[in-house]
């Protein structure tokens, strides 16, 4: 879900025009499982813009406070989640942690680097959805140190069924600051997309991996 209609249609505009989100229905992109996508996000460039770095840190200061008040802890996904949920937790005052996508194979074997104590109240913050799998996977790590989790936040989801579906199981209110309906509404207000290209979008997000097989060789 996302919190304010305006606000995800300037941000969505934001990633948009700095290409941290960019479309191509017709020459679609190759994601690392292996999927044709008309869509690839990155985030992380967000961060060299200051504007938009301060626009997203306030907007997830906000929410965080809106909806569940002051936590004790932030924790970032790695890799996207950690720079956002540091600025976070510094414009909050509070300890920051972070969590890997397994144990390492050396050394202390963590997955979570930082202090997180039983009990502590914890928002994650992560810059994409997809799936939800590896977003969830540090929400579980959390959990099993006996920490509150008391749900996540990120900038942008691609709205799969697939997430949703992961979220509910799993238990785990997540927020975004925009998403792939505001993408596309501000794509076609802005022309970053021709009707023939908002259908195929739509359609890819109704069925990824159907869509994705019509480009197979």
């Amino acid at each position: 879900m996302i919190i304010n209609t305006d606000s995800a249609l300037t941000l969505a505009g934001f990633l948009l025009q700095i290409k941290a989100i960019k479309l191509n229905p017709t020459s679609p992109f190759v994601w690392a499982s292996g999927l044709n996508s008309p869509i690839y996000c990155d985030n992380r460039i967000t961060l060299s813009f200051h504007m938009i770095r301060t626009h997203i840190r306030q907007e997830f200061v906000n929410i965080i406070l809106e909806k569940y008040g002051k936590p004790d802890i932030i924790a970032g996904v790695a890799t996207g989640g950690i720079p956002q949920g540091v600025l976070v937790a510094q414009e909050l005052g509070v300890p920051f942690a972070y969590v890997r996508s397994e144990k390492k194979a050396h050394g202390l074997t963590n997955q979570i680097e930082g202090i997180v104590g039983k009990g502590n109240s914890v928002i994650v913050v992560e810059d994409l959805v997809s799936t939800g799998g590896s977003s969830l996977n540090a929400v579980e790590a959390l959990r099993e140190t006996g920490a509150n989790v008391k749900g996540m936040v990120a900038i942008f989801s691609y709205g799969l069924e697939s997430a949703k579906e992961n979220f509910r199981k799993a238990d785990c209110e997540l927020t975004t600051l925009t998403n792939f309906e505001a993408l596309l509404e501000k794509g076609m207000e802005d022309n970053y997309l021709t009707e023939k290209e908002l259908i195929s979008l739509k359609e890819w997000q109704s069925d990824p991996l159907k869509w994705s097989k019509h480009f197979e060789k």
